[in-house]
């Protein structure tokens, strides 16, 4: 089965790089794909010198967006989307995010933070379904209503139709992985608002309706 990796970002020059390099290491992992999102930024630049495919979006289209643009450019038989600003990610991690599907055994995982850091251990504990670490086939993948537009809410829409349609999902525990909180990117006012438009766009998405995904 070939296993694509897709990696939404936008300014993350930071930290892209250690994201592909551990994904780029799992033997379970075909090519790893960056999508970047109309980054400012050296993401394109960092995350093709560690080796990934990237495909440069001209301008924003949010994380929905960004996601949607990978799959539908690159074939696979499985998908996993992991954000591009985690920190403590490693092969290992990846290779349990894949291997229950490569197996057989699931069509989706979704990886949730454990013994990363209080902050973000705490908020997938509240909300685990708003992970961005998730793996799953092109089939089940292919029948989700069209995300492109939903932003930050695409994790709500992807739930729902997982929920809708009785698919198993099997939670991974990724220990000793975090990520970096908007406020340490772009300080505490700007990383404020940004926490407020992700809040904006999940609660948008929970009344969206839509087509599957061509």
């Amino acid at each position: 089965m070939r296993c694509v990796v897709i990696i939404p970002a936008f300014n993350e020059e930071k930290t892209v790089g250690a994201v592909v390099a551990a994904a780029k290491q799992c033997a379970l992992v075909a090519e790893v794909v960056v999508v970047s999102d109309g980054s400012k930024d050296r993401t394109a630049k960092v995350a093709a010198a560690a080796g990934a495919t990237v495909i440069a979006l001209p301008e924003n289209r949010g994380k929905g967006g960004a996601m949607q643009a990978g799959f539908a450019s690159v074939p696979g038989d499985i998908y996993l989307f992991l954000d591009g600003d985690l920190i403590g990610l490693t092969k290992e991690h990846v290779a349990l995010l894949l291997e229950p599907i490569v197996a057989g055994r699931v069509e989706v995982t979704l990886g949730l933070f454990g013994k990363g850091r209080l902050a973000t251990d705490l908020a997938q504990k509240i909300a685990p379904f708003l992970s961005g670490q998730r793996a799953l086939s092109r089939r089940v993948l292919s029948q989700v209503p069209d995300f492109s537009t939903a932003g930050w809410g695409v994790e709500v829409v992807v739930n729902r139709h997982l929920q809708g349609a009785g698919v198993p999902v099997a939670e991974i525990l990724l220990h000793n992985v975090t990520q970096v909180m908007k406020e340490e990117k772009s300080g505490l006012v700007r990383g404020v608002m940004s926490r407020l438009r992700m809040y904006w766009q999940i609660l948008q998405a929970f009344g969206r309706k839509g087509r599957a995904i061509p």
